[in-house]
């Protein structure tokens, strides 16, 4: 279950997005439980306590574990970055995380170069294995490029499903060899009433959220998915397995309505 892409990010993960307090703790300790090796955090979502506490008491040795964080706007600038990460490193209770992204670009004033830097350096002290971004455009990740090298960025991370499928970041992100990451894959759960995805699932016997988990994951993206329900944490892991035809991939391309759920007041001018 636990399938590692080139760049050491396992391909399905568990989000806790909207998560908090003992929530996110049993969401957490029984996705690892499950099989889950990789969990997807940030500091925003206030939850860096809950999620440490459950990796702890996982028992599971933090070199078998993938851990995402983001660093939040505020904490961009060359004097804050490094600093508010060792503290969601003391909330996690773990030296380094594996993946630190830019959760957010800063509007267009500020320039990439300033915070994807900052972030380069946090990662030459330590602190994070890889680095990376999350909600970037292609003008504002063509930025980060030349500060830091294509190298450098392990992933973009944006809001991909069936209904918002990004297509020009996508093809870009490819080109460039950045691996995207699907967040939202579920679209807060409204693929799970779209007819065709659960004619589709009828056709395989599995839950629409596993067709719309596979749909990306055949793509190539990782994707986090988010439950606080044991059932579909598991099923949600499941869908690795699952392999959709030409015909249902084809079909599924046919549901983008550019269909943006998180958008919020700060966020960039989108692709």
């Amino acid at each position: 279950m636990n399938t590692i892409l080139a760049n050491t990010i396992p391909v399905l993960g568990a989000g806790t997005f909207r998560l908090k307090g003992d929530d996110a703790y049993q969401s957490v300790i029984t996705a690892l439980e499950l099989g889950y090796r990789h969990i997807d955090t940030a500091q925003i979502y206030g939850n860096e306590q809950d999620v440490g506490r459950a990796i702890r008491d996982s028992g599971i040795k933090a070199k078998e574990l993938f851990v995402t964080t983001k660093i939040w706007t505020e904490f961009l600038s060359k004097n804050k970055l490094k600093a508010s990460l060792e503290q969601s490193l003391e909330k996690l209770q773990l030296d380094k995380v594996d993946l630190t992204l830019v959760h957010w670009p800063l509007p267009d004033a500020v320039l990439v170069q300033s915070y994807v830097e900052a972030l380069a350096e946090a990662k030459q002290a330590g602190l994070t294995g890889l680095m990376g971004l999350s909600n970037f455009t292609i003008a504002q990740t063509k930025a980060a490029i030349d500060a830091v090298g294509v190298a450098e960025i392990a992933t973009n991370q944006v809001e991909v499903h069936p209904f918002l499928q990004n297509r020009k970041l996508v093809e870009y992100s490819k080109e460039q060899g950045i691996q995207i990451t699907a967040y939202m894959p579920l679209a807060y759960g409204k693929v799970l009433t779209e007819p065709l995805i659960q004619q589709i699932a009828s056709e395989h016997q599995v839950t629409a959220a596993q067709v719309a988990l596979a749909w990306s994951l055949q793509q190539g993206f990782v994707v986090i998915p988010s439950s606080t329900k044991r059932a579909n944490l598991a099923q949600n892991l499941a869908a690795v397995e699952l392999k959709l035809t030409a015909g249902n991939m084809n079909a599924l391309s046919g549901l983008d309505r550019n269909e943006r759920l998180a958008n919020p007041d700060f966020a960039p001018d989108w692709d």
